[in-house]
């Protein structure tokens, strides 16, 4: 049975748990700018990477299906490391027929990058247990020597979106800064961390914080851009690509849980406004 004809106008989806996917729908829209796009926070199950596997799973599947089956997107972009770690082998599976980028710590730029060695990632505990990351580390140490020091940051997703809902970061801005402590010593000498690695997609939101806590010496590696380029190569393969004029509105939000948190957010990291709707 083949599915039916996709047209180049329809939307990508992307989705994560929160407002985190922001930060790779915003590189997204910059590589892609002619692209429509949907996005769901499925923040009634957030975060995911405090959650169990089959749970993120499952939750993975059905945002997938719900965004081919009644939004018509034509690729999906899962914008959130947890989820690809737990799903995106099974939603490929499941949709064999549709472009599917993942999301995952970039960690071989960062192998590349480093002249100490030593390399920082800051990610959910849910995306530093699971066995799609171990073997990405494990390969990069083995082919580069670098030493990956991990750093499970607790909480941290959950304050950046409550930062966006109540209009003040410096909640998470001081735990974003325990958690960098706790790789140890940040610089460019030999014994000490110059390139960190952001495992989540909702730290990049809090750049510039990141920024000038690590310092100027330091390589921050951001995921985002990477997977925009991917989501280029994908779709222009797949014969995709909108070639015509930009559409005049690009952008729909959708959220299975609270939706002011994510309006808001979006109007701070996108400069758009614009009204969320509500799904499941």
């Amino acid at each position: 049975m083949h599915a039916p004809a996709v047209s180049a106008t329809a939307p990508i989806g992307v989705f994560d748990s929160g407002i985190g996917g922001l930060s790779v729908l915003r590189a997204l829209m910059a590589e892609l700018p002619r692209e429509r796009f949907v996005y769901w926070a499925d923040n009634a199950h957030a975060p995911y990477g405090e959650r169990d596997v089959g749970h993120v799973m499952q939750r993975a599947l059905h945002v997938g299906q719900r965004l081919r089956d009644m939004q018509g997107a034509k690729a999906l972009v899962i914008a959130c490391n947890t989820a690809t770690a737990a799903a995106v082998e099974a939603l490929r599976d499941a949709h064999a027929d549709w472009p599917i980028v993942g999301v995952e710590p970039p960690l071989k730029p960062a192998a590349l990058h480093t002249r100490s060695g030593r390399v920082g990632v800051l990610a959910t505990r849910g995306t530093l247990a699971s066995a799609r990351y171990a073997a990405l580390r494990d390969a990069l140490a083995r082919a580069h020597g670098t030493r990956f020091v991990d750093q499970a940051c607790d909480g941290l997703a959950a304050a950046i979106e409550a930062a966006a809902a109540a209009g003040n970061a410096a909640p998470a801005e001081a735990l974003l800064a325990r958690h960098l402590a706790a790789l140890g010593p940040l610089g460019p000498a030999a014994a000490q961390i110059d390139t960190v690695v952001l495992g989540c997609t909702h730290y990049p939101l809090l750049l510039q914080a990141l920024r000038q806590l690590a310092g100027p010496q330091v390589m921050l590696i951001d995921p985002g851009v990477p997977v925009a380029r991917q989501t280029r190569r994908l779709l222009d393969g797949a014969g995709l690509l909108n070639r015509g004029d930009a559409p005049s509105a690009r952008l729909r939000l959708l959220a299975s849980g609270e939706a002011q948190g994510l309006q808001a957010a979006a109007a701070r990291w996108l400069g758009i406004e614009i009204t969320v709707q509500a799904v499941d």
